[in-house]
């Protein structure tokens, strides 16, 4: 699968799983059979708004959703055969280190819906734990792979960067100015090393203009890619 995507695309994100769960419904798992229909319930409204959008003029070429598997797997088929552009997350929820929420069954159920991206949400500290971010390297350039091997979803991540205690020690504890003064270089470098891991790695150098509100603080020399942060 080529890497990249160079149109305009406004995702609906609604691929919450524990914060559904505990945050608006109260509830703890396992859930029983109905507390799961309940969920997806809940999602299908979402969707409904999304395609009363669509419906009412949004242009169908810039507008995706992204919604799990385990709530929204009728979504994810409908959407399909709707032709609408499809995300759906590849991380098990609710974790700090990057895992698959189906193990070693993560390519089975990729195949089973072919979403338009395979999406992952990444905590990845360039200072932090070594032992840690060797590991989600690991799972990421097989998932990157895996990806562009079997010609499947295009690789959609996103990149947080959470403050180590000696990061924010450095500004006094002000998160603020982690986020303005230390946190850009940080994403530029854990961008450096998630590409020299194998992870979507590109063969020129500074490929793609960084995205988002770092865009504009990070270092002229530094690595670019169009990765996601929030």
């Amino acid at each position: 699968m080529p890497r990249g995507y160079d149109r305009a695309l406004y995702i609906l994100p609604f691929d919450h799983r524990g914060s559904f769960q505990s945050k608006l419904f109260g509830w703890k798992p396992p859930l029983s059979d109905a507390q799961t229909a309940d969920i997806a319930s809940t999602k299908q409204v979402i969707y409904d708004g999304f395609q009363a959008a669509r419906a009412a003029g949004v242009p169908a070429e810039k507008a995706g959703i992204l919604v799990d598997e385990q709530f929204g797997s009728a979504i994810l088929r409908h959407a399909t055969v709707k032709a609408i552009v499809t995300a759906c997350p590849a991380e098990k929820g609710g974790q700090d280190e990057f895992d698959f929420e189906y193990g070693e069954e993560f390519a089975r159920h990729i195949e089973a819906f072919n979403p338009t991206f395979c999406k992952v949400l990444v905590r990845y500290n360039p200072e932090g734990d070594k032992a840690l971010n060797q590991r989600q390297l690991a799972r990421l350039k097989r998932l990157s792979d895996y990806l562009h091997s079997q010609r499947r979803s295009l690789f959609m991540f996103e990149l947080l960067v959470p403050a180590e205690k000696e990061q924010l020690d450095r500004v006094k504890g002000d998160k603020k100015a982690y986020d303005l003064e230390v946190r850009p270089k940080l994403m530029a470098q854990a961008i450096q090393q998630l590409q020299d891991a194998g992870v979507e790695a590109l063969e020129t150098k500074n490929p793609v203009q960084l995205l988002g509100a770092d865009a504009d603080r990070c270092p002229a020399s530094a690595p670019q890619l169009a990765f996601g942060d929030r």
